[in-house]
């Protein structure tokens, strides 16, 4: 196994995956392809999550008619932003993810865990299923795409529409994905100093 301790990456990738960095509002008329989207799902999965629950299951909205299924869903200010991107991503989470674990997590029986506690699992999938998303926008900055994540989102509309086969499956949030147009984007938000919100103890 490599080891990178000690090796931090240098300024520039530091300014793709945060400093530079932006939510967009608007895409560029670029495609992402089926490879850049399954590229960017072998990044995400390989983000730590608890006991290897993996518990995220992703609907990648790519045709138009699909983004527009998600898009009836959306409240106004944000219906543009996901039928105008070459994709948008519904990011759920699966209550019974731990029916995987055995394969997910042979090392012990880590089902037995999660079996009898389903508000439990409900906690543990979705707190994994958000970091999942998180390394997923990681994933698409370090390969030179952009994102904008949204919570605007009727979630059990969404719920309803895309994981209507899968009943323990909870749609969470949404995030686009693609190439941003700079003319969308606002002036950055203020980020807190880091005395305000941290204490060292």
């Amino acid at each position: 196994m490599k080891q990178y301790h000690d090796r931090p990456v240098d300024d520039a990738v530091l300014d793709q995956l945060f400093l530079e960095a932006r939510s967009y509002n608007g895409w560029l008329d670029r495609p992402v392809s089926e490879a850049q989207i399954r590229r960017l799902y072998d990044l995400m999965k390989m983000g730590p999550t608890s006991a290897n629950m993996q518990p995220s299951r992703l609907v990648w909205c790519v045709s138009p008619e699909a983004r527009e299924r998600l898009a009836r869903h959306a409240i106004e200010s944000n219906r543009a932003k996901i039928v105008t991107a070459p994709v948008c991503v519904v990011i759920g989470f699966d209550r019974d993810f731990h029916e995987q674990l055995p394969w997910l997590f042979p090392h012990t029986d880590a089902r037995s865990w999660f079996a009898d506690d389903p508000d439990g699992r409900v906690v543990g999938a979705r707190r994994n299923s958000a970091l999942q998303g998180a390394y997923l926008m990681l994933a698409a900055r370090a390969l030179g795409m952009d994102c904008g994540p949204m919570s605007g989102v009727d979630l059990d509309g969404v719920t309803r529409e895309f994981y209507a086969d899968q009943p323990r499956v909870e749609a969470d949030w949404i995030c686009s994905i693609g190439y941003g147009d700079p003319a969308s984007v606002f002036g950055r938000s203020p980020r807190p100093e880091f005395e305000r919100f941290n204490r060292v103890l």
